[in-house]
């Protein structure tokens, strides 16, 4: 419950990013069905946004290729929540690798850093239940409503300030600001390649960018360490 409670400021942007996704799948082609389903199995915003805008104009693999580099991300999630849920049985880690998404990882973190971390997974399964419950109902309002939802509403400015707050918030460290402020000139400059080639080598450099800080400050730690 706590972490369901923790996470419903952050649903006042995930409930636009929702909604607008499923008017969006239906504008690409999908049927209903097929929407709903999209938000009820795959259950990653960015992907699902990704998927739909490429639908009609560019190849299977560039797709695949596309959210594959975008959720690398993911990767650094799984290794910073990993020390916490290693132990944890396979009946945890599946659910709530499966639920870990921005918003979620944004506030486990948070949780994990508290002294008493043995039913944090608990805490993170709420945070993760409701972030999916309200996906659902989101998309769902979102297919229901299609068209009908008016230009002049701009609810398609919802997603770039999720992902701002979500930034903010997890930025701490001179290799998150050099990776954060390398990704976003990238994305300018070369906001002009098609098939959203900028935005994946703006993700490519700025983890490059961060991984390299990262792993240059951890080597000159361990030899300022040495005796």
């Amino acid at each position: 419950m706590t972490g369901g409670r923790d996470q419903l400021p952050l649903l006042l942007g995930v409930i636009p990013f929702g909604l607008i996704f499923g008017a969006l799948a239906l504008q690409a082609g999908l049927p209903p069905v097929a929407a709903q389903a999209f938000s009820f199995l795959i259950f990653a915003g960015s992907a699902q946004f990704i998927a739909v805008g490429m639908l009609s104009s560019a190849p299977a693999g560039l797709i695949v290729a596309t959210i594959f580099v975008v959720n690398l991300r993911h990767a650094l999630y799984s290794a910073s929540l990993s020390p916490h849920l290693t132990p944890l049985p396979p009946r945890w880690k599946v659910p709530l690798a499966w639920l870990l998404t921005d918003e979620a990882f944004a506030v486990a973190a948070l949780r994990y850093r508290q002294p008493d971390t043995r039913l944090a997974h608990w805490y993170t399964l709420g945070t993760g239940l409701t972030l999916w419950a309200a996906w659902q109902a989101s998309t769902a309002l979102g297919i229901v409503l299609g068209a009908r939802l008016p230009d002049s509403w701009g609810l398609e400015v919802a997603l770039p300030l999720t992902f701002i707050a979500l930034l903010i918030l997890s930025i701490s460290d001179q290799p998150g600001v050099a990776a954060a402020v390398s990704a976003a000139a990238a994305a300018v400059v070369l906001h002009g390649l098609p098939y959203r080639l900028g935005l994946v080598t703006a993700a490519v450099l700025g983890v490059v960018v961060g991984v390299g800080l990262q792993t240059w400050q951890s080597r000159r730690e361990r030899k300022e360490a040495m005796p």
